[in-house]
C-alpha cells in the first residue's frame, strides 16, 4: 500500500532526478537529526569514562552513586560509602553526579 502511495502515476511527467533527490533529502534528514547526535554523545561519554580520575562523583548504569577511588586499566572502584568500595567496569559509568543533579535531590 505504501509503496504505490510514493510512486508517481504512469501519465506523470515528474522527471526521476526528483525521486532521488527526495530519498537524498531523507536520508539527509535522518543523519543530521538522529545519527550524527548520537554518534557525537558516544564519543563524549567515552572521552569522560577515559578521563575518570580520583575523587570524581559519579553514577553507574545502574543507579548506584560513589566516589572514584582508583582507577585501574578497564575497572573502576567506587567507595559508596565509608569504608564501603566496589568494584565496576569503566563501561558501566553512566555519567557525572554534579552538584545540581544532588540538589535536586
Amino acid at each position: 500500500m505504501y509503496a504505490v502511495l510514493l510512486q508517481a502515476p504512469a501519465g506523470s511527467n515528474t522527471p526521476m532526478i526528483y525521486n532521488v533527490l527526495l530519498w537524498v533529502a531523507i536520508i539527509g534528514v535522518f543523519y543530521f537529526f538522529m545519527i550524527r547526535p548520537q554518534q557525537k554523545k558516544q564519543k563524549d561519554q567515552k572521552t569522560f569514562v577515559d578521563n575518570l580520575k580520583k575523587g570524581d562523583n559519579v553514577v553507574t548504569i545502574g543507579g548506584l552513586h560513589g566516589r572514584v577511588a582508583s582507577v585501574d586499566g578497564t575497572t573502576v572502584t567506587l567507595e559508596v560509602d565509608k569504608g564501603v568500595k566496589m568494584t565496576f567496569e569503566k563501561s558501566s559509568i553512566s555519567r557525572e553526579a554534579t552538584a545540581k543533579t544532588e540538589a535536586t535531590e
